[in-house]
């Protein structure tokens, strides 16, 4: 800010706050050298949001003291380090085999994020906008993600899970589909063995290659209950 902007600032910081008023020429002279030297190199505001009427304002209502320049100055700091961490360096458009014309176009893109006249560059979010049209596509025409040669390599690393995708295949209920009465397996999880020991408690936890009778039992009544209603 020139000696003029600084004039108006502190033309603006006497009407919110009387107290920074200073009424003897030479006292005038003196504040206004003494804040152009602290406030020399931020700009009085800018198209990204600065504006230094914004920061007198927020510290006449916040603060019982008054204002000095360097409480203008800690908030341009603070500004200007928010907007270079929510900024990412684009790609330079130089030659990546010069270095310096590199490091260059890199310092001048970043200083202008800085300064407020231009906007930080972010990476851009992940969004909820669904599959584009040719994946869609693709999904319906082979079933799955996962193309089938894939899924039979796949099969003897996974067995429950084969044998749950075989059941459903065949019109069987998917027995894992429900919780286990017996084992007390949750959904989703194969039963274990269970084998009472002689003292009447449970041990062995071994998983089974199938399920319990009872769960596959109850799988099915489920299914039956579902058709029916």
């Amino acid at each position: 800010m020139d000696r003029r902007e600084i004039a108006a600032v502190l033309a603006y910081t006497g009407r919110l706050d009387p107290r920074t008023i200073r009424t003897g020429t030479s006292e005038t002279r003196d504040q206004i050298a003494q804040w152009q030297e602290q406030l020399d190199d931020m700009p009085f505001a800018t198209d990204h949001g600065w504006d230094v009427r914004e920061a007198i304002r927020s510290h006449v209502l916040n603060s019982p003291y008054p204002i000095l320049p360097v409480d203008i100055a800690r908030r341009w700091c603070a500004h200007r380090r928010d907007r270079l961490d929510r900024h990412t360096d684009p790609t330079p458009a130089a030659d990546p085999d010069d270095p310096a014309a590199w490091r260059a176009e890199l310092l001048r893109f970043r200083n202008a994020v800085a300064a407020g006249i231009a906007s930080p560059t972010t990476h851009r979010q992940i969004t909820n906008g669904g599959l584009p049209g040719d994946v869609e596509e693709r999904l319906r025409e082979i079933g799955s993600c996962i193309p089938p040669a894939i899924r039979a390599e796949l099969a003897r690393y996974r067995p429950t899970r084969a044998a749950r995708e075989a059941a459903v295949a065949e019109g069987v209920p998917d027995a894992l589909a429900v919780g286990c009465d017996w084992c007390r397996a949750p959904v989703g999880s194969p039963c274990r063995q269970r084998r009472a020991s002689p003292d009447g408690t449970a041990r062995g936890h071994a998983e089974r290659a199938t399920p319990q009778p009872s769960r596959v039992d109850l799988a099915a009544a489920r299914t039956d209950r579902h058709r029916a209603a």
